[in-house]
């Protein structure tokens, strides 16, 4: 059975902004994976943890996007981003959380100062939720997998583009970095009483 000090653990919620919410989602819709962020979000700050809010965001001409080569790159237009596209979605903003990070890249740790900021809070454990599973999510969780944090995914708080690209980082990369649950038992794990 998971159980978790919420003294000690943060949830991560990662990328829940228009821009993203707006692509097509499996194996859960965008309403779930907010709806469930949500539930996870008041149960650890009831019960004494805390949240960090993350999204992805680019200066003007994409000056600080990554752009190595790949074969599969990031797509973006070269108009530049709709406005409000990095903006959190209304619900999620509204979670009562002290930390907000903007990233560059999929690992919400990477070129950013969260290690810092939950160090200093006393924080050993992560809850990770949110967008996408196989990049963002998984990314994040990897990073901070390497930096000793013990790592909580909340699998039906997360989505991605494809029903296999969930399906495989839950069922394969994550459960080797991870702890791999559903959000009724991580919001039980931290004390807080499931509705």
């Amino acid at each position: 059975m998971l159980t978790l000090n919420p003294r000690t653990t943060a949830l991560v919620v990662i990328d829940l902004q228009n821009g993203i919410v707006a692509l097509p989602l499996m194996p859960y819709d965008a309403g779930h994976v907010i709806a469930r962020c949500v539930d996870l979000g008041y149960a650890l700050a009831e019960a004494g943890g805390i949240i960090v809010l993350v999204n992805v965001d680019y200066s003007e001409g994409y000056a600080d996007r990554p752009n190595q080569p790949a074969d599969a790159p990031l797509s973006l237009p070269p108009e530049g981003l709709p406005e409000n596209w990095a903006m959190l979605v209304p619900e999620i903003a509204l979670l009562p959380a002290p930390l907000y990070i903007t990233k560059r890249q999929h690992s919400a740790f990477y070129g950013t100062e969260l290690d810092l900021q939950l160090r200093r809070r006393g924080i050993t454990t992560v809850i990770i939720c949110g967008l996408a599973t196989n990049f963002g999510v998984e990314g994040s969780a990897r990073d901070a997998y390497n930096l000793n944090y013990a790592v909580v995914i909340a699998a039906d708080a997360c989505s991605s583009t494809s029903q296999g690209f969930h399906e495989f980082a839950v069922t394969n990369i994550l459960p080797r970095i991870a702890l791999v649950r559903d959000t009724s038992e991580v919001i039980v794990a931290v004390g807080a009483v499931v509705y």
